[in-house]
C-alpha cells in the first residue's frame, strides 16, 4: 500500500513517508501536579459493563470509586488535520470551511505534518511507546455538525500507547509533604473534531457552525487509576501544563481547546467493579472535580437505596452542581453495533514513522518524520522546571507548583529575581501572597497587572536596603496599583515613608514619649515654623500630649 502524503501547515507542500514496522521507546521523567490524598482504584481497562450494579449489603458502608478520563486537546496548528482550512477561534461562523470539511463528493483527506509531529512529541513527553505504524479509522455516528456521518480517528492502532503521567499529592502537617502518584496512559490518538451546534430554544431551531469541523485533536485516554475529583482535576491540570510547555496545544479550556470526558463507577473493595457512567464535555478543572465527586456520591446513594446504576452518558449542570442524564448506552455494547461504528479509513494508508536507526540512507529529512529528532527537541517539562526552582532558589515544593499553575507567573517571578537583590524566598512570598492576591481580588491575569517585574524589583530593593519598612512597602505597593507611571521611589518620597535613620531625631521622639519638655518645645517650634507662626503653641502642645498618651 502506498504511504500517505503529509501536508505541512503551509499550503502546497507535501511530504511522503516510507514503511517501517519496528517500535520505538524512550525514557523521560513525567511531570507532577498537586491534588488531594486518596486511594487508588482498580483498573477497568478490560471491564465489560455489568448488567446491574452491585446491591449494597446491610451493614456495609465502605465504597471505592474508580475514575478514568478521556481528554481531547486541540492541536496548535495553523490548519486542520486533513484540509488546508485555517484554524482561528471566534472567526465568523462557517468562514473557515473547505470542501473536504463540508464533506462534498470527490474530496480526499491530506494529512497535516504538524499534527503528526505534535502527537509524537506529546507521546514522548508522556513516556509513551510510539508506534511506527498506525492506522486511521472511521467512527460512524450521525449528527448535524458531522457532515460526513463519520469521524476519522485511530481506534485500532493509535500513534502512541502505554504512557504515564505523574502528579503530586500534598499531605501531612500544613500540606508540606508531597507524594507523587502516577496514572497510566492507555493511548494517544489523532482524530478530527466535529462542528458546533448552537441550539436556539426561542426559535426552536439549531444553527450549525462548521469552523471547528476537521480541526486536529489529540485524544489522550487515561486508565482508571484515580479515585476522586481532585485527583482527576490535578492530572488534567498537569497534562495542560505539559501540552503548553511542548507547544503542541494551547490547551485553553475556556476556548474549548481542552475538553474532558470522565468515566466513573463505585464498588465495594474486593468485589467486581460497578457499572460506569460517562460525564461528557467538561471544560473546567474545577467543574471536572465537582462533577466527579457529585457522581460518586450519587451512585453510592443510589446503590445504598437498593437502586441500579445505568450505563449512561450524563452532563454536568454547573449552575445546579449536579449531573443529569443525556442518553442511555444500553444496547450499544452489542457486537453488531461495534461493526457498524468503526471501519478502516479507505482514503488514508497506514501512517509510518522512522527513528534514526531505521532511517534509510539518503532519505530527505523533510520527507519523513524522525522520532529521535523530535525527542531531541523536547523542551523542559513542568516537573523539571519545578525541581530546578526548588534547587536553585530553595523555595518550598508547594511554591514551585503555585508559580507554574498561574499563566505567566513564573516568567514574572524570574524577571523580578533578575532585577532585585532581595532573597529569593522574600521574592517568592511577595509574588505569591501579595502580588497574586491583588490579581485574584481584581480578577486580572498576570499580563494585565499595572505592576511590572521591574517596578516590584525596585520596591523590593528599597525594602532590602532598609529604606522603608515592610508595612510601608505594602502601602507603596497598594499605591502602585492606583498610580500608573509612578515609581516606588517617587511614592516613598511623596508620602515620606522612609525609615528614620537620624539618631538625634529618634532620641527626640523618645524624649517626647518620656515627656521631656525640651523635646516637646522643639517639636512645637517646628510646627510653628511650618505654619508661619500662625499655630497656637498651647493647642499644639495639647495635641502632642494627646497623641503621646494614646
Amino acid at each position: 500500500m502506498a504511504a500517505p502524503m503529509l501536508r505541512g501547515c503551509c499550503l502546497g507542500r507535501c511530504w511522503a513517508l516510507a514503511c517501517i514496522d519496528s517500535g520505538s521507546r524512550h525514557g523521560r521523567g513525567a511531570a507532577t501536579g498537586f491534588t488531594c490524598s486518596g486511594k487508588r482504584g482498580q483498573s477497568f481497562v478490560a471491564q465489560q459493563p455489568l448488567l446491574t450494579a452491585q446491591k449494597s449489603r446491610k451493614g456495609e458502608h465502605k465504597w471505592a470509586a474508580v475514575v478514568g478520563l478521556e481528554i481531547h486537546a486541540q492541536i496548535a496548528s495553523n490548519s486542520k488535520l486533513f484540509s488546508g482550512s485555517q484554524v482561528h477561534f471566534a472567526a465568523p461562523p462557517n468562514s473557515l470551511v473547505s470542501f473536504f470539511d463540508a464533506s462534498l463528493p470527490g474530496t480526499l483527506p491530506v494529512l497535516n505534518r504538524r499534527c503528526v509531529e505534535a502527537a509524537v512529541m506529546t507521546g514522548l513527553a508522556l513516556n509513551c511507546h510510539i508506534n511506527k505504524k498506525s492506522l486511521f479509522d472511521r467512527k460512524h455516528y450521525f449528527y448535524a455538525d458531522l457532515p460526513a456521518g463519520y469521524q476519522i480517528t485511530q481506534q485500532r492502532l493509535p500513534i502512541a500507547v502505554n504512557g504515564s503521567l505523574a502528579y503530586s499529592v500534598c499531605v501531612g502537617k500544613k500540606w508540606r509533604q508531597v507524594i507523587t502518584k502516577t496514572v497510566r496512559i492507555k493511548q494517544i490518538q489523532l482524530e478530527q473534531d466535529s462542528g458546533k451546534s448552537l441550539h436556539d430554544e426561542l426559535r426552536s431551531q439549531t444553527l450549525i457552525n462548521l469552523n471547528r469541523a476537521g480541526v486536529g485533536l489529540l485524544e489522550v485516554v487515561l486508565e482508571p487509576d484515580m479515585s476522586c475529583g481532585e485527583e482527576a482535576a490535578t492530572a488534567v491540570r498537569e497534562l495542560q501544563l505539559i501540552l503548553q510547555a511542548l507547544g503542541t496545544s494551547q490547551a485553553n479550556m475556556a476556548e474549548g481547546q481542552l475538553r474532558v470526558d470522565a468515566n466513573i463507577s463505585v464498588h465495594h473493595p474486593g468485589e467486581p467493579l460497578g457499572v460506569r457512567t460517562e460525564v461528557k464535555n467538561l471544560n473546567s478543572a474545577r467543574f471536572l472535580a465537582r462533577a466527579i465527586d457529585y457522581e460518586i456520591q450519587r451512585q453510592i446513594n443510589e446503590l445504598e437505596n437498593g437502586c441500579e446504576i445505568l450505563n449512561e452518558t450524563r452532563s454536568f449542570d454547573y449552575k445546579l452542581g449536579c449531573t443529569v442524564p443525556m442518553r442511555d448506552k444500553e444496547g450499544k455494547q452489542d457486537y453488531r453495533w461495534l461493526l457498524l461504528l468503526f471501519m478502516p479509513e479507505p482514503n488514508l494508508p497506514p501512517l509510518l514513522l522512522y527513528d534514526t536507526a531505521s532511517l534509510p540512507a539518503g532519505a530527505d529529512p523533510q520527507q519523513v518524520i524522525n522520532i529521535d529528532r523530535i525527542r531531541e527537541q523536547l523542551p523542559e517539562l513542568p516537573s523539571e522546571t519545578r525541581e530546578k526552582l526548588i534547587q536553585q532558589y530553595g523555595i518550598l515544593p508547594e511554591h514551585s507548583f503555585a508559580l507554574l499553575n498561574e499563566v505567566g507567573l513564573l516568567e514574572f517571578f524570574q524577571n523580578v529575581i533578575k532585577e532585585t537583590r532581595a532573597e529569593p524566598k522574600k521574592v517568592t512570598s511577595w509574588v505569591l501572597n501579595i502580588f497574586l492576591g491583588f490579581l485574584k481580588q481584581r480578577n486580572l491575569a498576570v499580563n494585565e497587572s499595572p505592576v511590572t517585574p521591574s517596578v516590584l524589583a525596585e520596591l523590593l530593593n528599597l525594602l532590602d536596603r532598609k529604606v522603608i519598612s515592610s508595612a510601608a512597602a505594602k502601602q507603596v505597593f497598594e499605591e502602585l496599583w492606583r498610580s500608573k507611571g509612578k515609581t516606588p521611589s517617587q511614592i516613598v518620597s511623596e508620602r515620606k515613608l522612609e525609615l528614620m535613620q537620624d539618631e538625634e531625631a529618634l532620641e527626640r521622639v523618645m524624649d517626647m514619649k518620656r515627656g521631656n519638655p525640651r523635646a516637646i518645645n522643639k517639636l512645637i517650634g517646628l510646627v510653628r515654623k511650618v505654619t508661619h507662626n500662625r499655630a497656637d503653641p498651647t493647642v499644639i502642645k495639647e495635641i502632642l500630649e494627646k497623641q503621646l498618651s494614646s
